[in-house]
C-alpha cells in the first residue's frame, strides 16, 4: 500500500465508528443476495440478530485504525482464521467478499466505485486477505495432518441424546468409522445441519464441557430464545433424532 492509500483508509475510520454496523449490514445483505449458495457458509441467525454483521464492523475498524501495522492484530487475525477454518471458508470466497464490501463502501458512504478512496480499500482488502488466507492454509494442513485429524466437513452420525436439564447432549460418532481428533474442554467444533424447508444448511459453533476422546464427540445443545428459524442449536433440538448425520469440522481452540 501506498501512504497515499494508508491515509485515505484512516481517513474512514470516524465514519467506520459511526456507521460501520449500518455498513456491514448493508454489505451481507448485498452479498447474500447477490450469492446466494453462500447461505449454506454464513450463520444467517447470526445476521438477524445482527450479531456477525457488529463483528464485522468491530473488524474492519481495528483494521483501519491499525492499516499501518496491521501486526498488533494477530491475536485477531488467529481468532478470526480460526473461525474461518471452523467454517471450511476457502481462499476462492476472498474474491465475492471483497467484490461486495468494496460495493457496498461505495454506495453507503455514496463515493464513486472509481475513486482513489476505493482503490485504496482496494489495496487494504487484498492485503489483509492474503493475510488471511495464509494463515487459513497452514491450519487447514495442520488440521490434516493430526491423528484423526482431517480439514472441512466430516459426515457424524448422532447415536446417542440425553436429556439434560435444559436441553440435550447429543454424542456425534464420525460414519467413516476412523478415529477423530482429541478435543480440549474448551475447544469448540462447527456442526451443519439442513434447516427445514429451507434447501439450505446453517453451520453453529459448539465448545466442548469436557475432553473428548478419539472415537466420539459430545455437545450440549440448549435452546435458544429469541432467535430465528436458521438457530442451529434450535434446530437439532426439535427436528434431529438418533441415527441422523449431520456435518463436523474439526475441533480448534482458541
Amino acid at each position: 500500500m501506498t501512504p497515499e492509500h494508508i491515509e485515505l483508509v484512516k481517513s474512514t475510520v470516524p465514519v467506520l465508528r459511526e456507521n460501520g454496523v449500518a455498513l456491514t449490514s448493508y454489505f451481507y445483505k448485498r452479498m447474500l443476495d447477490n450469492h446466494p449458495e453462500l447461505k449454506n457458509v454464513f450463520n444467517l441467525d447470526h445476521q438477524s440478530t445482527g450479531r456477525q454483521p457488529r463483528a464485522l464492523a468491530a473488524a474492519v475498524l481495528a483494521y483501519a485504525e491499525h492499516i499501518e501495522n496491521p501486526s498488533v492484530l494477530a491475536k485477531a487475525v488467529d481468532h478470526i482464521t480460526n473461525k474461518h477454518v471452523s467454517l471450511n471458508i476457502q481462499a476462492d470466497q476472498y474474491s465475492i467478499v471483497g467484490e461486495n464490501l468494496l460495493h457496498s463502501i461505495s454506495e453507503v458512504l455514496n463515493v464513486p466505485f472509481e475513486s482513489e478512496l476505493i482503490e485504496a480499500w482496494k489495496q487494504a482488502y487484498l492485503q489483509l486477505a492474503d493475510i488471511l488466507i495464509n494463515a487459513e492454509k497452514q491450519k487447514y494442513e495442520q488440521l490434516a495432518t493430526q491423528t484423526g485429524g482431517w480439514a472441512g466437513w466430516r459426515s457424524f452420525e448422532i447415536t446417542e441424546i440425553d436429556a439434560l436439564e435444559s436441553g440435550k447432549r447429543f454424542t456425534l460418532k464420525p460414519t467413516d468409522g476412523n478415529a477423530v481428533t482429541t478435543g480440549k474442554a474448551g475447544a469448540y467444533i462447527s456442526v451443519k445441519v439442513k434447516v427445514p424447508a429451507q434447501g439450505i444448511e446453517q453451520p453453529q459453533q459448539f465448545k466442548f464441557s469436557a475432553q473428548q476422546d478419539n472415537t466420539e464427540y459430545h455437545i450440549e445443545v440448549l435452546p435458544e430464545a429469541n432467535h430465528s428459524e436458521y438457530d442451529v442449536a434450535n434446530i437439532l433440538l426439535a427436528n434431529y433424532q438418533i441415527g441422523d448425520q449431520v456435518q463436523v469440522s474439526a475441533p480448534l481452540a482458541d
